[in-house]
């Protein structure tokens, strides 16, 4: 009698286990079923910097934050926090400026336990000889080249054929052109995209760079205008079967909710 009782004690011990282990399944599936595996990415450009305020070029050169870069990074993961903006998942170039912004980002929105992963594809333009430059000597060389008279004759062109021409003037061979960033960013985020979609999808914290993040969105929309990103904007793309979809750009709402 006393092996029978547990014979049917360990049964029921297992058949319990097996109950609980096809609810965790089934609770999984059916998170992952409301999520729908939609992507969502959050793509933001990093918070201002000595280079920016100095007016220098900045590609792969590096410099840390300003004060005003810092306090616009707090001020966006404030934002999102407030519109309860929860990340599956982060990502940033392994420019300081860029881990420095995602940090401020993450722990101001109350979600600094979430890992951040530096990609060296996520970078912004390499300028090659006009890294650490004044901004007025490389676009000055642009102008002439192109034939143009002031600045606003020049954007009307377009930042590829811009990117394009900083590519073709640099006598080091080393500048990008606007192609070789294009595809070196939308690897990335193909990348991303289609593991975090295999993990039921969510929200996807990008931190990135203003004309790197111009030629992915010229890559998944290329009828769109595109235009100078501001320092810590939001620019809001959805990912589902292998489609790109871009919601919002340059949005500068979630750091005004954080101010």
């Amino acid at each position: 009698m006393k092996k029978l009782i547990v014979s049917m004690f360990s049964l029921l011990l297992v058949f319990s286990l097996a109950a609980c282990s096809q609810s965790q399944n089934n609770d999984e599936t059916t998170k992952n079923k409301d999520k729908d595996n939609k992507v969502t990415f959050y793509i933001t450009r990093h918070g201002k910097t000595i280079f920016n305020t100095n007016d220098r070029v900045q590609g792969w050169s590096d410099t840390p934050l300003t004060e005003d870069g810092v306090k616009v990074a707090e001020d966006l993961g404030k934002g999102l926090k407030v519109e309860n903006v929860k990340f599956d998942a982060a990502y940033c170039s392994d420019s300081g400026r860029a881990i420095e912004t995602a940090n401020l980002v993450l722990k101001n929105s109350g979600q600094k336990d979430v890992k951040l992963n530096q990609d060296k594809n996520l970078r912004e333009v390499y300028f090659g000889k006009f890294e650490g430059d004044l901004n007025g000597a490389m676009w000055g060389q642009i102008m002439k080249t192109l034939h143009q008279n002031s600045m606003e004759s020049l954007m009307k062109l377009g930042l590829p054929k811009i990117v394009d021409t900083i590519s073709a003037i640099d006598e080091t061979k080393q500048a990008e052109n606007w192609q070789q960033v294009s595809n070196r960013f939308k690897t990335s985020i193909d990348q991303i995209a289609k593991k975090q979609e295999k993990n039921g999808g969510g929200n996807v914290l990008i931190v990135s760079h203003g004309m790197s993040i111009n030629a992915f969105i010229s890559s998944i929309a290329p009828d769109l205008q595109l235009d100078q990103l501001e320092n810590a904007s939001v620019t809001k793309v959805e990912y589902k079967d292998g489609k790109y979809t871009v919601k919002s750009v340059n949005d500068l709402s979630y750091v005004k909710k954080g101010q």
